[in-house]
């Protein structure tokens, strides 16, 4: 029952993440996507799972508050808004934070080589 509903809010948080045009309203829906393959893991009742499970909480411990900081604190602060489309040119202004604000999104997404990938798959395979 449990696995079913994270399931549910797996698929239904994916799903929200990619209509979302406020940056702070993309990262919350893209953290419920997360929490909910954390729950797959812990309740996958499998050594690999759980360790997956831990793994992803942890970096997902790192990486969120990281991007809410730098899109709801340091990007709003600058542009005043939070707004995709509004977002542009920043790699102009503030180069050194754009290629921090990149490695922080490339984490999120669960690239090869990140601690979110390496969660993810063993949450996963654990179930």
């Amino acid at each position: 029952m449990v696995q079913t509903l994270a399931i549910i809010s797996l698929i239904y948080a994916s799903l929200a993440t990619i209509i979302q045009q406020d940056t702070k309203t993309l990262i919350a829906y893209s953290s419920i996507a997360h929490m909910a393959v954390v729950l797959l893991g812990i309740f996958s009742n499998n050594i690999i799972g759980i360790e997956g499970a831990i793994l992803l909480g942890i970096a997902h411990g790192f990486v969120s508050p990281a991007l809410f900081i730098c899109l709801g604190g340091i990007v709003y602060d600058r542009t005043g808004t939070r707004l995709i489309k509004e977002i542009r040119g920043l790699v102009l202004y503030m180069p050194i934070f754009t290629i921090l604000f990149f490695v922080f999104s490339l984490a999120n997404m669960a690239t090869p080589l990140t601690l979110n990938f390496v969660g993810e798959q063993m949450s996963l395979i654990g179930i």
